[in-house]
């Protein structure tokens, strides 16, 4: 599977009236497979920076911006219960799971493994059914759980319940999303966000923040924002693995504080399709970026593996 014609591509892809940004790196001609990135909220194609060239070596490696981030468009969000309009989104698993099918059908164009961190993960999951036989296999890393949706209702707080569909109906209001978004999306708040998700500190720098920050600062950044955290009801990954065809695989950081590595053991447990479990130890939500030599080790031989 090895080139000596290692290339590297930046192109934007049209899709539903959408502008997609994309990239890719590594082995154009000799690649029987694919390799796409998916990133987690609030991040971008770019944070993969230190795991593409790498598994670029040994395929084709694609990365993608999810509508409403990086430098994808940014339409309005259309929460559940509100009209149509012209060029707005639902910002949701399906719309993203779609995209992503839709960049390997298209643009990609053959079998693919697909490799996404927190939220990615679960649109790597989604998208994997629409692909059907087109996806090799699936790596999750640091996969989002979801404790906040309706169907794990039960799990939280009796006060929390009570206050639910309140919360459900403020959250609604775009002067509070946009002030939440505001308050969010400055360097600082980033850097200690990025101190919780990234317990060692390691990579933490200025390139990360301003990866980060720069697409908040677009003009419709604010709406991926409002549609993410109206997101009460929609898909949660155990439900998406309890009939899965496609192997999964999963990388967790040890020390995630959103994501307990207790229930990734216990889906590894639980589910016929999950081959692997690989913990970084002492490392937390995006061991990818935190870590990248200990995760590209795993990710080279689980593509080795699969091809």
């Amino acid at each position: 599977m090895k080139s000596h014609q290692q290339q590297s591509k930046k192109d934007l892809w049209k899709w539903r009236n959408l502008k997609i940004a994309w990239s890719s790196k590594g082995c154009f001609d000799n690649s029987q497979i694919a390799i796409v990135l998916i990133h987690g909220f609030g991040a971008c194609k770019e944070h993969w920076r230190h795991n593409q060239p790498e598994i670029g070596k040994l395929a084709i490696c694609y990365a993608i911006d999810l509508v409403g981030f990086g430098n994808s468009s940014q339409p309005k969000a259309r929460l559940p219960g509100d009209k149509p309009q012209t060029g707005d989104f639902i910002y949701g698993f399906d719309s993203w799971a779609d995209q992503v099918a839709d960049f390997c059908k298209e643009i990609v164009k053959k079998p693919v493994i697909l490799i996404g961190n927190s939220i990615g993960g679960v649109i790597a999951l989604r998208a994997s059914q629409i692909l059907k036989g087109n996806c090799s296999a699936v790596v999750l890393i640091n996969c989002a759980q979801r404790t906040m949706d309706d169907k794990r209702l039960i799990e939280q707080p009796k006060l929390m319940r009570w206050l639910r569909p309140f919360l459900k109906s403020l959250v609604r209001q775009r002067w509070l999303s946009g002030n939440l978004f505001r308050k969010a999306a400055n360097p600082t708040v980033i850097k200690k966000v990025l101190m919780q998700a990234y317990p060692s500190g390691a990579n933490i720098d200025q390139d990360l923040i301003q990866l980060l920050h720069k697409p908040s600062k677009r003009k419709g950044a604010q709406e991926a924002f409002r549609g993410f955290i109206n997101l009460f009801n929609d898909h949660l990954a155990p439900q998406l693995m309890a009939d899965l065809e496609t192997p999964v695989d999963m990388i967790w950081g040890e020390k995630d504080p959103w994501e307990p590595v207790e229930e990734a053991k216990h889906w590894l447990d639980s589910f016929e399709c999950i081959r692997s479990l690989e913990v970084i130890p002492g490392k937390g939500h995006c061991p990818h970026d935190e870590a990248p030599e200990d995760v590209n080790r795993v990710l080279t031989r689980l593509i080795q593996q699969a091809t």
